[in-house]
């Protein structure tokens, strides 16, 4: 097979659409030579449809060697009465060409919402250690507002795990006190943390 041609040569009208379908023939039954002059009659057309499609040069370059690789793979699928050969192969072009602007937006969309997931979750993060430390400066602020025996009460119990009967032995005061201020002082803590029941 003889070397392609660039792209930017050759001129489209060298070849009638007669003559464009004897070779495909040819090319069907796998002649090398038959489909380097389809390739010389067809690549300027394949590649500026790729061209204004994918506008980029390279990429376009590219594809437009993928169609005529199709063209000599799928040359048997070629039916004259279904349309002209240059048709045929605008189509496949096109379709190539769409192909690619496709599979490169997926491409950025899937970069930019996993960029976008990656921004949120450190959002969330950060919200969250900032809600977590105002929730528990609250709670120290609400514990101050609390007396001396129900801090203590509180403190022991929720902070140290210590049972009812382990924090009136600590503090030295009596069950029932115990219980009654450790009551009264998880009351006062959920007004003044604003909890509703």
């Amino acid at each position: 097979m003889n070397q392609p041609i660039p792209f930017a040569a050759g001129r489209p009208g060298d070849h009638a659409d007669s003559d464009l379908a004897e070779v495909m023939q040819k090319v069907a039954r796998g002649d090398k030579p038959a489909f380097s002059v389809l390739y010389d009659a067809l690549a300027p057309l394949v590649f500026g449809i790729v061209l204004k499609v994918v506008r980029d040069r390279a990429q376009s370059e590219e594809v437009a060697q993928e169609v005529m690789i199709d063209l000599w793979r799928q040359a048997a699928r070629y039916r004259a009465e279904a349309g002209s050969v240059r048709t045929w192969a605008a189509t496949i072009a096109h379709r190539r060409a769409v192909d690619r602007v496709r599979s490169a937006q997926a491409a950025t969309d899937r970069e930019q919402a996993q960029a976008a997931r990656e921004h949120t979750t450190a959002f969330d993060e950060v919200a969250e250690q900032v809600e977590t430390r105002l929730e528990s400066e609250q709670v120290r602020r609400c514990l101050r507002g609390l007396t001396e025996l129900q801090w203590q009460a509180v403190t022991l119990a929720y902070y140290q795990g210590l049972t009812y009967r382990e924090v009136a032995e600590a503090l030295h005061t009596p069950l029932p006190t115990i219980k009654t201020r450790m009551r009264d002082g998880l009351i006062r803590l959920r007004d003044c943390m604003g909890v509703t029941t």
